[in-house]
């Protein structure tokens, strides 16, 4: 009886002692695990290409490839004003106001 209450536990013994790293050194304990860090995401802001107003006075806006209206969202940035020179983009209290380049160029 005696016996087999040793060799019970020598057994348990070896389940405890194999579920450490025997490569670790001594007295080496796990950092505890850190949680799981948010990433934040940045968007750039949206590459104004064309202005296009019509005769009815309603300009669109060409940003990265989409044609928008005042109002309309692209990527979080949500379009403030269209103006025949220049667009604004505001997101969150941020505002960017995007302008084409002049067409005379200085040599």
């Amino acid at each position: 009886m005696v016996k087999k209450k040793i060799l019970f536990l020598f057994a348990v013994s070896s389940f405890a002692f194999a579920s450490q790293d025997p490569t670790a050194p001594l007295n080496w304990q796990q950092a505890p695990k850190a949680d799981q860090v948010k990433k934040v995401v940045k968007y750039r802001v949206p590459n104004l290409q064309s202005i296009v107003c019509g005769d009815s006075k309603e300009c669109y806006a060409i940003l990265d490839g989409q044609a928008l209206a005042n109002g309309e969202k692209i990527d979080g940035f949500k379009v403030k004003q269209i103006k025949a020179d220049y667009v604004t983009v505001t997101r969150g209290s941020k505002q960017w106001k995007l302008e084409l380049f002049p067409l005379e160029v200085k040599q």
